[in-house]
C-alpha cells in the first residue's frame, strides 16, 4: 500500500475482513462497524472527508452534500447493488465521480427469490406454516388453506431485462404462458423461451401472476396504482422483487383488503424497513420479506467483490469494470 499520501476508502456497511483485503493493498479503509443498520447521516458526511472512494449500499443516499463533503479527491462511489436510484447521477456527473454498480452476480438469486414468492404466495406456504405453528392444525380438510395453481398458468413479466429472462427460464419449466411488456422489444426472450409482447395493460388484463422487474427512476411517480390493479384479474398474484416506489402501497392495499386481486408477495416497499404500523402487516393475503432478493451468501460476496474491484480500479487508475452510464 502507499505510504505517501495514501488513497483513503470509505465503506458505508460492515463486511467480512477477507472481502475487504484487495481494497486494503491500495488503500487506507475506513469501514461503519454495524451491519445490521444503515449508517446514521451525520456519521456519513463526517466519515467521507478527503476520501478517494465510497463503497455504499442501496440504503445510502449519496448526493450533492455527500460530495461536497467528501471534497475534491472523490473519484469514485461503488454502489453494491443492481440499482443505483440512491445516487444523485447529475450531482456526481457534474464533479467527474464514477459511479458503478453490481449487475449480473445477483441475477440467478433475485430470480430465485422472485419464484419463490410466486410459489410461497399462491400457495399460502408461510401462512400454512403459521396455522400449524400456532397449533391450530387439529385435521386434514378439503379446503383448509386452498391456493391458486402455479403451473400451466399465465406469467405476465413487467420488465424482461436480466432478472425477467431468469425469471422467465424457471417459468417455462412450470409449463407457464409467458408475457412481457418492455420499453423496448427482446428478441432474445421471444425467440428463446417462446415469451410474448404485450402492452401494460393487456398484460395485466390477461396474466395470472405479475412480477415487477423494472428499475426506478429518481421521482417518477408509481407504475403501479388504482387504475392497474382494477385492470388485473380478482385471481391475480402480484410480485415485486424491484422497487417499493414503482407502487403506491395505498392502492395496493386497497386491492388486497377488498380482494380486487387475490394476494400479494413483495420483498420492497416505499419506506424501508416496514413501519410497525404498515397496513400490509394486518392483512392475510400478503407475504411480506425484508428485502432479500439476493441475499445468499454467495451472491453477496460476488456483489461485494465486484463493488469493491470497481472502486479499486477507479482509484488506481483504471477503468471500472461496471460503470453506471449517463
Amino acid at each position: 500500500m502507499q505510504t505517501t499520501n495514501p488513497k483513503k476508502v470509505f465503506v458505508t456497511r460492515a463486511l467480512p475482513d477477507e472481502w475487504l483485503a484487495p481494497l486494503r493493498q491500495v488503500a487506507l479503509v475506513d469501514v461503519f462497524t454495524t451491519a445490521e443498520r444503515p449508517i446514521d447521516r451525520s456519521t456519513l458526511l463526517q466519515s467521507v472527508a478527503g476520501v478517494d472512494g465510497i463503497v455504499s449500499m442501496l440504503t445510502d443516499r449519496m448526493d450533492d452534500e455527500v460530495f461536497e463533503a467528501a471534497g475534491t479527491n472523490l473519484r469514485v462511489v461503488a454502489n453494491m447493488a443492481v440499482g443505483y436510484d440512491n445516487i444523485d447521477l447529475a450531482a456526481a456527473a457534474a464533479r467527474e465521480i464514477v459511479v458503478t454498480n453490481t449487475p449480473d452476480v445477483l441475477t440467478e438469486a433475485t430470480a430465485d427469490l422472485a419464484f419463490g414468492l410466486i410459489l410461497t404466495t399462491a400457495r399460502r406456504i408461510t401462512e400454512a406454516e403459521r396455522y400449524l405453528r400456532s397449533r391450530q392444525w387439529k385435521t386434514w380438510s378439503p379446503m383448509l388453506l386452498t391456493g391458486v395453481d402455479v403451473y400451466g398458468k399465465t406469467l405476465g413479466i413487467v420488465g424482461l431485462g436480466r432478472i425477467g429472462m431468469a425469471v422467465a427460464r424457471r417459468a417455462a419449466g412450470f409449463g407457464m404462458h409467458i408475457l412481457y411488456h418492455n420499453r423496448q422489444r427482446n428478441e432474445d426472450g421471444e425467440s428463446a423461451l417462446g415469451c410474448h409482447y404485450r402492452d401494460l395493460d393487456d398484460l395485466l388484463r390477461e396474466a395470472d401472476f405479475v412480477v415487477v422487474l423494472v428499475p426506478a427512476s429518481q421521482g417518477a411517480k408509481p407504475m403501479f396504482s388504482f387504475r392497474e390493479f382494477s385492470l388485473m384479474k380478482r385471481t391475480a398474484v402480484f410480485i415485486n422483487v424491484a422497487r417499493g416506489s414503482l407502487v403506491n402501497e395505498e392502492a395496493l392495499v386497497a386491492a388486497l383488503k377488498t380482494r380486487r386481486i387475490y394476494a400479494a408477495g413483495l420483498d420492497v416497499y416505499g419506506v424501508e424497513p416496514v413501519q410497525p404500523d404498515h397496513p400490509l402487516l394486518e392483512l392475510d393475503n400478503v407475504v411480506l420479506l425484508p428485502h432479500i432478493g439476493s441475499a445468499s451468501m454467495d451472491t453477496r460476496r460476488r456483489m461485494a467483490e465486484l463493488a469493491i474491484l470497481n472502486c479499486r480500479s477507479v482509484i488506481e487508475g483504471l477503468p471500472p469494470k461496471t460503470p453506471v452510464r449517463f
